[in-house]
């Protein structure tokens, strides 16, 4: 892609400053679907294949492993120290004492608002003193900034709410600012007490933040300790920064249908599909839902469209198909990519080797990566192709453009299990992770990590 003009093209010693540096960096081995930033779309080949095709050089496709399901380990396809940085966002309080902003599920991306790119920043966060994001967290933070390198801020909700947390854009305590006729917290969001098994449980996910029509959305997951669990979405009545409030389908459950499925601590019927995603191409929009299900929001966005049963993608399964997380259209190059988490499960293969493939668990079948894996397709619904490893250890991630037409993907290090639930890797987890992303042109129609094997920097 063409140079960036944000304040990327900077040399290594910034790539490695922040708020607390290429967190984890001496740790690695040594060897995106929204509407498009309008200064970009002349660079996008979605808007410009031929003359791309034309003037540019495309790095190839590696051939499909074999046979199909096998995890690609190769550490090219790795977040490396050459092709990627974590973004230096404005520590809160709770963040001083790690030096960082603790992060899982990394969302970024690059919209124009009045005229002007603004770039976005969320995710899954913890609340001061807890481990982790569960049994309980104090909500959804939001940083913006005008370019990828900064200065990425919290957004300035302090004339919202005076007396709050500065960045904190929506929580399960504020449901006092419900009114009639506008919802901020329904009552299946709010805070609860178990029996004595957890305590206080409540806690959103894996938010996303969206630019349609003039107004900000953010669509997140109630997650597995909520008293419903599910995919929700809030809708600003001013700015990125809100106030937002709950949307009209959401009043009483999360988007779909309720059934049987997560851990054993839910509730009989509570069980929704958890990490919804939006896509929205011109002026339609439609909901994503883990792990391959759709369907398109009403024109006023305040639920989707009534169905009986929800549509599912055309996908290439593999056999049998493990449990996949995070599902996000991306619209590149006149082609939909279709992104999901996988684990990739190590194992023994009959002759001593190890085997790493996307495999359900299973004996023998340790969890080592929680990688990205993307299938292609011409159209949203697909069929779409069998998926290819896009990122090791990339997995729950997104697609984005910035403001110059380069492609960048999130990551954030899964703490969970796998390689970086290694204690002498845990402490460089977590994090608001982005990593330079090449497309293999309008032939090969493939998106992986920058690999190091095509001689490219972070810069190029």
């Amino acid at each position: 892609m063409t140079d960036s003009d944000n304040g990327l093209n900077v040399d290594r010693r910034s790539l490695l400053a922040g708020a607390a540096g290429l967190v984890g960096a001496a740790t690695l081995p040594t060897t995106a679907a929204q509407a498009m930033p309008q200064e970009a779309a002349s660079m996008n080949p979605s808007t410009n294949t031929s003359m791309s095709a034309a003037t540019k050089r495309y790095p190839s496709n590696w051939p499909d492993l074999e046979p199909y399901g096998l995890a690609d380990t190769r550490l090219d396809l790795w977040p490396r120290e050459d092709n990627s940085y974590i973004l230096p966002l404005e520590l809160r309080p709770r963040d001083q004492e790690l030096g960082r902003v603790w992060m899982r599920d990394t969302y970024v991306n690059c919209f124009v608002e009045k005229g002007r790119p603004i770039y976005v920043a969320t995710g899954t966060t913890r609340a001061p003193g807890i481990a982790g994001p569960a049994p309980w967290n104090d909500g959804i933070f939001v940083w913006t900034s005008p370019s990828l390198r900064g200065p990425w801020r919290l957004a300035d909700t302090t004339r919202i709410r005076p007396g709050a947390e500065k960045g904190k854009v929506w929580s399960p305590e504020f449901v006092g600012e419900n009114r009639p006729g506008r919802t901020v917290v329904a009552p299946w969001q709010e805070y609860w007490t178990d029996e004595g098994q957890f305590g206080k449980r409540g806690n959103a996910w894996a938010p996303e933040v969206h630019y349609f029509r003039g107004k900000w959305y953010i669509v997140a997951c109630m997650g597995d300790h909520s008293q419903k669990v599910g995919s929700f979405m809030l809708v600003s009545d001013g700015g990125v920064e809100g106030p937002y409030r709950l949307v009209e389908g959401n009043l009483d459950k999360p988007f779909g249908e309720s059934f049987t499925g997560g851990p054993t601590w839910i509730k009989p019927g509570a069980y929704h599909h958890i990490d919804g995603s939006l896509y929205t191409e011109g002026d339609d929009a439609w909901l994503v839902l883990h792990n391959h299900l759709y369907a398109k929001f009403r024109d006023d966005m305040e639920d989707i469209v009534p169905t009986t049963g929800l549509p599912a993608f055309q996908q290439t399964p593999y056999a049998p198909e493990p449990y996949l997380e995070g599902a996000y259209v991306f619209k590149y190059g006149g082609k939909y990519y279709l992104l999901h988490a996988a684990w990739n499960r190590t194992s023994t293969n009959p002759d001593g080797t190890t085997r790493h493939a996307y495999d359900p668990p299973g004996t023998g079948r340790q969890q080592y990566h929680y990688d990205a894996v993307v299938a292609v397709s011409d159209t949203f619904e697909g069929p779409y192709s069998k998926r290819w490893t896009a990122g090791v250890g990339a997995g729950h991630s997104n697609f984005f453009v910035d403001r110059s037409g380069r492609l960048w993907a999130t990551f954030f290090r899964n703490p969970r299990f796998g390689y970086w639930a290694d204690p002498s890797r845990i402490g460089d987890t977590a994090v608001p992770g982005i990593v330079r992303v090449e497309w293999t042109g309008p032939k090969g129609n493939r998106l992986y990590v920058q690999r190091r094997s095509h001689g490219r920097t972070i810069d190029d």
